[in-house]
């Protein structure tokens, strides 16, 4: 085989092991095999290997395997998961028929694995921290809705309030037979607002330090730190949209479309976002349905 041919290999990440396949420009198999999914197992393998165009399906390890193996030299494509029907509708699937497919579609055309683009380093790490204050209110939400279900069986009430207020309403609510299973939830629920307060001051830093853009979405009516750091760090590079029509899309905002002959059905706004994000909670379709009569789009580029 020439040196300089390329080759084509399709990585089937796993979280222990991943499979690989590889093609050469005929494609002809050339190797079928696994490897530790490790930084040191993966360099160690394709720093073995000539150029090559490697295809892999986004997920939990893509974005460091992607850079690491871009590092060596290859030409990394990330799949969009969701496009991949071929992939998870196979009768037969499997990891190394998935790491075969994955190969011969980075051969074929790597349009068809609708290939994505991680966020940059920094912006991922901030957007994480919109993860991590999410994760707790719903945590906070959990508990109390526990302690409220709890509190109603015995024939007593929580009054309403915020959760700010929730665990001083509920102690003094509390009947004394409850208190030793309840009132160590209630401390969690106090240390939990701590910690989302906390996050609310960091968020607001990055508003007004880093990401100033998002000030200027805030002027709409209903749109807060939240929403708006969210929006911009989803989008992070407003100059890859030609138009605002082509932000919806890019959140997944946009109608399922089931064409066949002369049938056209109007069908629901697919609640999937692309590119394998789940960052849709953080932009729902009624935040952005509550930016009118003011564009974002106008605001930010």
């Amino acid at each position: 085989m020439d040196k300089d041919s390329m080759l084509f290999v399709g990585l089937d990440l796993g979280d222990r092991w991943s499979h690989l396949a590889i093609l050469d420009e005929e494609g002809q198999v050339l190797e079928e095999s696994r490897v530790p999914t490790t930084p040191e197992a993966l360099r160690r393998r394709f720093s073995t290997l000539s150029h090559s165009r490697v295809a892999l399906e986004v997920g939990t390890h893509s974005r460091w395997v992607s850079q690491a193996l871009q590092e060596l030299g290859h030409e990394v494509l990330v799949a969009n998961a969701r496009k991949l029907r071929v992939i998870f509708d196979n009768p037969r699937k499997g990891d190394r028929a998935d790491a075969n497919t994955l190969a011969r579609l980075a051969r074929l055309d790597p349009k068809l694995l609708s290939p994505i683009e991680h966020r940059s380093p920094h912006v991922q790490a901030d957007l994480t921290l919109l993860h991590s204050r999410d994760a707790l209110v719903r945590t906070r939400t959990l508990l109390i809705n526990h302690v409220r279900g709890i509190v109603k069986s015995t024939g007593a009430r929580i009054s309403l309030c915020s959760a700010n207020f929730f665990p001083s309403k509920a102690a003094a609510s509390l009947p004394e037979t409850l208190k030793p299973a309840v009132l160590p939830i209630l401390e969690t629920v106090h240390s939990l607002n701590r910690q989302i307060h906390s996050y609310d001051r960091q968020i607001e830093a990055l508003c007004r330090g880093q990401y100033p853009e998002s000030l200027q979405l805030r002027r709409i009516v209903g749109v807060g730190p939240i929403t708006a750091l969210a929006f911009v760090l989803t989008l992070e590079n407003p100059k890859r949209f030609q138009k605002s029509r082509e932000v919806g899309p890019a959140l997944g905002l946009v109608p399922r479309q089931d064409q066949s002959g002369g049938s056209n059905p109007q069908l629901h706004i697919t609640p999937g976002l692309p590119q394998g994000r789940q960052d849709g909670k953080h932009v729902p379709a009624s935040s952005l349905g509550q930016l009118s009569p003011v564009h974002p789009w106008a605001l930010w580029s």
